[in-house]
């Protein structure tokens, strides 16, 4: 193909490539304007999208948005591409495979065999001319379980992420916050610091306190501390307890490399990480983070529209199999997702596409405070992604983080969307919580215990 053309009310629109196509079909938001590839009206929009709508899928192997010699995420996804998966939807153009996405064919077995033949470009076109509910429709078929010390990402579980954050790394208001979060059932997914300092010593003495945790109450979880994968690798040959490896990436080469990170970098972390053999249950160990924006933020976005950009780095997660992959959907600003429902529509993308995928995705659901966002946003997105089948979420004291500044989801939002949802935690942290006294089962809900329970009395006392 030459092109794209399409006609809306009387008026002919042409989008010259496959990129273009892309980013002006995108739903709105302010960091495609900022980046100047959104489209200029709604009815530009709606051209896009239909025109979108009947491009092959087959096209999308034949026309690169990011040219192939010059970046390795690109041959990643090309080399990497299983044509056998793809074999049944390779008949469909972008809109027949929404079609079939949203029909009874589509099921959890089926969409786990297609993960492989679909490539993050076509996932992310789809995904560009679907609603808000069938977003969560087709994001609800599908699960991808991981496993380390315990089991993400099982049918009616989610599971959260206890980030216990403090301003100077101090060890006693660092176990509150753990303390405070287990009392909540919060800390399945791991127990997980960004530090506030790169300092290895202070990395290492975090891992140990971490570890320690874990180790005192027998917890059926995972610690991990939020550095760069270099400072995780040299963390591991000093011999510090390091359960899950983290890095921060993005979908393409020099985005990754404005993070410091390439491919070989990453698999030397996984490496490292692979040599603890720390893991009971299973060894996906990668814990990475990725938010729409950041190619942009580093220029490093070829023109290519920020939500595809951040479905290009879930073909870096998956090579990786991680244990989980979280988008922290508002955390880099109104620059790039303006107000609450482009941070409500980003989250659901970012959910439905990674799944699509292959990729064990949570969200963290959170805002900075210079957005046009508020708390209300964040309950309509956590009850969403509940809804949608995330895999995990946030838990962080009183939903304010107060070493990163930014709005989050809370130890008791978890609570709510369990009890709302009937969603449980990991089936591994679930019979430790009731074995401990701290939460139990009625009628299928998740309740708090009425009293705190014994174990944490004399950890209580010694933080008071």
């Amino acid at each position: 193909m030459s092109g794209f053309v399409h006609s809306v009310g009387g008026q002919t629109w042409r989008f010259d490539s496959l990129r273009e196509v892309m980013a002006k079909a995108s739903p709105a938001r302010s960091g495609d304007r900022l980046a100047g590839v959104a489209a200029g009206s709604d009815a530009e929009r709606v051209a896009a999208q239909m025109a979108l709508a009947d491009i092959p899928l087959k096209h999308f192997l034949d026309e690169a948005l990011i040219p192939y010699e010059s970046d390795e995420v690109t041959r990643l996804i090309i080399d990497s591409h299983d044509r056998q998966a793809f074999a049944p939807v390779s008949h469909l153009t972008v809109g027949g495979l929404r079609d079939w996405l949203l029909g009874d064919a589509a099921d959890e077995a089926s969409l786990r065999a297609l993960a492989p033949g679909l490539t993050p470009e076509m996932a992310a076109a789809v995904s560009k001319i679907m609603r808000v509910q069938d977003l969560v429709l087709v994001a609800q078929k599908i699960r991808v379980v991981t496993r380390f010390r315990n089991t993400m990402g099982l049918r009616g579980r989610m599971s959260t992420r206890l980030q216990p954050n403090h301003p100077t790394d101090d060890p006693a208001g660092i176990a509150a916050s753990v303390l405070d979060g287990l009392l909540y059932g919060n800390g399945d997914a791991m127990l997980g610091i960004n530090p506030a300092t790169d300092s290895l010593q202070s990395i290492c003495t975090l891992l140990e306190m971490l570890d320690a945790i874990i180790q005192r109450y027998e917890i059926p979880t995972q610690s991990c501390v939020l550095t760069h994968v270099t400072s995780s690798i040299e963390a591991i040959n000093r011999g510090a307890p390091l359960d899950l490896v983290f890095q921060s990436i993005a979908g393409t080469e020099a985005a990754n490399a404005s993070f410091g990170v390439s491919l070989s970098i990453l698999q030397e972390g996984y490496e490292a990480g692979l040599s603890q053999k720390r893991g009971t249950l299973g060894d996906n160990l990668m814990y990475f983070e990725t938010g729409q924006g950041s190619a942009l933020s580093a220029n490093a976005h070829h023109g290519v529209d920020q939500q595809t950009c951040e479905t290009r780095a879930y073909a870096v997660a998956r090579h990786f199999k991680p244990f989980l992959v979280n988008t922290v959907v508002g955390f880099i600003g109104p620059e790039y997702l303006y107000n609450g429902k482009q941070i409500i529509r980003a989250g659901l993308e970012d959910h439905f596409c990674a799944k699509l995928l292959g990729v064990p995705m949570g969200c963290d659901i959170c805002y900075t405070n210079h957005a046009e966002a508020d708390q209300d946003d964040m309950d309509m997105l956590l009850t969403l992604l509940g809804v949608a089948g995330i895999n995990f979420i946030m838990g962080i004291p009183g939903s304010d983080d107060v070493m990163l500044n930014y709005q989050t989801t809370s130890f008791h939002d978890a609570l709510y969307a369990r009890q709302t949802l009937g969603l449980r935690p990991a089936p591994e942290f679930e019979a430790w919580l009731a074995r401990m006294e701290i939460l139990r089962q009625q009628d299928g809900r998740v309740h708090m215990a009425s009293q705190l329970p014994g174990a944490f009395r004399h950890a209580l006392a010694q933080l008071s």
